[in-house]
């Protein structure tokens, strides 16, 4: 033991057979406490092995690509340096004056700066397809990195199995953790840090994994961008975007289909706000979703109908009980009936649908439900004001076409109102009523917001224009109903013109 004064479970021993005075558990405990500090040095040692220097220095890769495979393996080097050393100082510690961290204490810590290996982790598929490929079309290049791998230091394993011990590193530290945690009683003061250090570790495994997922939906997005042509589309498509209102696009589901009647093969794309069919431009090969997306795969793909929006899709199977893999999709005035290569496959294309379907669903009927609730809220306040949307005039052109499909929201602190949305013009005539609660006369401010209806990417601003109450109660004066022509801000053109009527209650 470092110090014979202190508790004998709070110390750390770098010699397990020293530990004889202790209980079972205890002893235990100190075992997976060495453990970690073991594989941590060893990973250390990993995490330096002297790749990155001589590949650089052979001029044989690219600045970029060095930065694609490596990515910020210097920043993962740094956390794991500072938590090895603060573990090996914790082993040395003890005495009076000189107080025992707790292991969780330092886990705890040290794990919440180890964001890094989120974009290490995230970027790892690309930095091993370059890494790859070079190995697969060069010679030079494989034979290369097997004379790098002949270093004692890298123990025979090559630079691909290297690039994966972070990935491995991170998924072993609540394991470890568990095993400590397992072992030290209740009641002894590292059990609570220890939690919390299980806790901060399973978090990061998620964050690492969430990245990992949303890299490959972001790459694959992108090589959909590249590899299908939209021609004809309502809207300029960006695959890789916000959606109108599910945040980031993300792609569900993609496989080959075919129609069943006429037997064409088609490549299906499901995203969480619409399903995508498209056909090939020129023939080619692919066993699946995975080779589909390969860095190797050039294939023209070319958009078979538009975009079906998944809040507008119904979708069944013809018969639930046939061994035909085919199911129906309804949309609208049009029935899509596809076949799938095998039974599993169908089941996988409709319950995917259904769910994205009703998730679209469930996410615009809980925006309209907040935004209906906000106005029906009973309130006591002094007045209200009624507001008639007329029309708008030379509003600027959101489409490619010169046009726009606006519509406008009214608003007053929480309460707010939409009207309908009226398709390609610049001077759209909605005539639309709402009413307002007034709760303050001197704070209250009616805004109006036009925007540019888009269904596969967020609406687009089309101009502002804000009313104090104050200001419509001064020029009012008990006129009545008024109608004023109002200048929209932040746009280079556009105006909108409404009627107001300010009623306060009391006042005649």
């Amino acid at each position: 033991m470092t110090t014979a004064d202190c508790d004998p479970s709070q110390q750390w021993c770098a010699d397990l057979n020293s530990l004889d005075s202790l209980s079972p558990q205890e002893k235990k405990r100190q075992g997976y406490i060495h453990e970690l500090l073991q594989t941590e040095e060893r990973y250390v040692e990993d995490l330096q092995i002297v790749f990155h220097k001589p590949m650089s220095e052979s001029g044989r890769m690219k600045d970029e690509e060095m930065t694609m495979i490596f990515v910020n393996w210097k920043d993962l080097l740094t956390c794991n340096t500072k938590l090895l050393k603060a573990l090996r100082v914790r082993k040395k510690m003890g005495g009076e004056n000189m107080p025992v961290q707790m292991v969780g204490d330092i886990l705890a810590a040290e794990l919440s700066h180890m964001q890094p290996y989120i974009r290490f982790c995230s970027c790892q598929i690309n930095g091993s397809m370059l890494l790859q490929t070079r190995i697969d079309n060069e010679p030079d290049f494989k034979n290369f990195l097997k004379k790098i791998a002949t270093d004692y230091r890298c123990k025979g394993m090559p630079l691909s199995s290297f690039l994966l011990k972070p990935m491995q590193r991170i998924t072993r530290y609540p394991l470890h953790i568990k095993n400590i945690l397992e072992c030290t009683a209740e009641g002894h003061a590292d059990r609570g840090p220890l939690k919390e250090a299980l806790d901060r570790a399973e978090e990061l495994c998620q964050q690492v994994n969430e990245g990992v997922r949303e890299k490959e939906n972001s790459d694959r997005l992108e090589w959909i961008q590249s590899h299908v042509q939209c021609d004809g589309a309502a809207e300029n498509m960006i695959f890789n975007s916000l959606t109108n209102c599910l945040g980031p696009r993300k792609l569900l589901h993609s496989g080959k289909v075919s129609k069943t009647k006429s037997n064409k093969e088609l490549w299906a794309f499901l995203f969480n706000d619409f399903l995508l069919l498209t056909h090939a431009a020129k023939q080619f090969t692919s066993s699946g979703p995975d080779k589909l997306f390969s860095h190797k795969n050039n294939a023209q793909l070319k958009m078979y109908k538009p975009p079906v929006l998944l809040n507008e899709v119904l979708v069944k199977l013809p018969d639930p009980s046939s061994d035909e893999p085919g199911f129906h999709i309804s949309h609208i005035d049009r029935v899509y009936i596809l076949r799938t290569d095998n039974i599993n496959e169908r089941t996988a294309w409709v319950q995917k649908i259904k769910a994205a379907s009703e998730e679209f669903i469930e996410t615009e009927k809980k925006k309209r439900e907040k935004a209906y609730q906000a106005r029906s809220v009973k309130t006591s306040g002094i007045g209200r004001l009624l507001v008639t949307i007329l029309e708008a005039t030379e509003l600027k052109a959101g489409k490619s076409n010169g046009k726009s499909n606006p519509y406008c929201e009214v608003t007053m602190g929480a309460q707010i109102f939409t009207s309908r949305t009226l398709n390609d013009t610049l001077n759209p005539k909605w005539n639309f009523n709402c009413q307002f609660h007034i709760k303050d006369l001197y704070q209250d401010v009616l805004c109006i917001t036009i925007f540019e209806r888009d269904q596969f990417s967020p609406d687009v601003f089309l101009g502002r224009t804000e009313v104090p109450v104050a200001t419509i109660k001064k020029e009012l004066e008990n006129k009545g109903p008024v109608t004023r022509r109002l200048l929209l801000h932040e746009v280079p053109t556009g105006e909108v013109w409404v009627r107001l009527d300010l009623q306060l209650f009391g006042n005649k």
